[in-house]
């Protein structure tokens, strides 16, 4: 049975930075890629960042470049989103989710978990 399980999010001020973490159980991270979505109130859900499995290729979304990296510690099966130099724009419910990277990049992934908050704010 596939299940993710967030953790790692809470409220930080601008600037700030957290590191969630998605552990994984019932697959492994060598066959399926890992997502990272956020969704703020009142938006649509959008695709943050992913990481692939084969080469550990990793995507970003323009409003993240620069500051999130995702990583994989295949050892635990865990994904990591490390999160840097926080805006309060990036204040959101942030899920990660699994599947082929297909659907991942087409934002369409069949496996998700429960989500984590993630709130910037002074």
């Amino acid at each position: 049975q596939v299940q993710l399980v967030e953790s790692g999010g809470g409220l930080v001020q601008p600037g700030g930075s957290l590191r969630l973490s998605c552990a994984a159980s019932g697959f492994t991270l060598d066959y399926y890629a890992i997502g990272w979505f956020s969704q703020a109130p009142g938006k649509e859900r959008e695709g943050v960042s992913c990481i692939s499995p084969s080469d550990g290729s990793t995507y970003y979304a323009d409003s993240v470049k620069g500051r999130f990296t995702i990583s994989r510690d295949n050892a635990k099966n865990t994904v990591y989103l490390q999160m840097n130099s926080l805006k309060p724009e990036d204040t959101a419910v942030y899920y990660c989710a699994t599947d082929y990277i297909g659907a991942i990049v087409a934002g369409a992934p069949r496996y998700w978990g429960q989500g984590t908050q993630v709130t910037v704010s002074s």
